[in-house]
């Protein structure tokens, strides 16, 4: 059976946890580091911290031989997806970009204030 990554890319409220929900795979997400008793306490001093929990969670997956892999960040620039990609490199995984667009109007459910959402969107980088 192939093994694949799928990389969910967007901005806050494009729907990229939904999108992850929805493919079945075994999923990961930064923003679960933030989950605390089901309450979202972001604190921007452990967001590499987040990340790096969210790599070794995907690592884990693979050495599991998880078959199919959804990683649902924000991925505004590319050198956000690298570590990814290597990991799938390392266990033979093919590894599917995707950027889910906020068509339905959804709205953060982090409340991420609608300056920084600007901010990721002149920062995101696309190769097509």
């Amino acid at each position: 059976m192939e093994r694949v990554l799928y990389l969910l890319r967007g901005l806050p409220g494009a729907g990229k946890s939904r999108c992850a929900a929805s493919l079945g795979c075994t999923a990961f997400e930064a923003d679960a580091y933030f989950v605390r008793g089901g309450v979202y306490q972001f604190d921007a001093t452990q967001i590499v911290a987040a990340h790096q929990w969210c790599i070794a969670g995907v690592r884990a997956a693979m050495a599991g031989d998880e078959p199919r892999i959804a990683v649902a960040n924000t991925f505004t620039q590319a050198w956000e997806l690298e570590p990814y990609q290597a990991l799938a490199g390392e266990y033979g995984y093919t590894v599917f970009s995707v950027i889910v667009e906020n068509r339905h109007d959804g709205a953060s459910v982090h409340d991420v204030p609608q300056e920084i959402i600007e901010a990721m969107r002149q920062r995101f980088e696309v190769r097509l």
